[in-house]
């Protein structure tokens, strides 16, 4: 079962994905016609259906999408040491975040 893991791992190193995230350009990719025409054209099919909830839960993931790449997440480390007077502002607001997620998806219906 470890080497299940460690392969896993080992797949997930060798894509880059973290270094991939971190070098996304915002500006760019919101100023693309090619992403924001199909994105405009979503976000208007939601409204046009009044998918309320997955606007939300979209709003979300942006919002938390946006908050990753500010300087005050920049901060949170120091030296290797994470800095607990600035963590947990994030924890709770991640878990505000996951809890209106979990009701919007479990907790009512439409």
């Amino acid at each position: 079962m470890n080497d299940f893991f460690n392969g896993i791992l080992q797949w997930f190193e060798s894509t880059h994905l973290q270094q991939q995230i971190g070098e996304v350009d915002y500006v760019g990719l919101f100023t693309n016609p090619w992403f924001m025409v199909p994105f405009g054209i979503l976000l208007a099919y939601m409204i046009y259906k009044q998918s309320w909830k997955e606007l939300v839960i979209m709003v979300i993931i942006i919002g938390v999408w946006w908050v990753s790449g500010t300087a005050y997440m920049d901060t949170l480390l120091v030296k290797g040491e994470i800095q607990i007077n600035k963590i947990l502002p994030v924890i709770f607001g991640g878990a505000i975040a996951l809890g209106v997620v979990i009701y919007l998806l479990f907790g009512r219906s439409d």
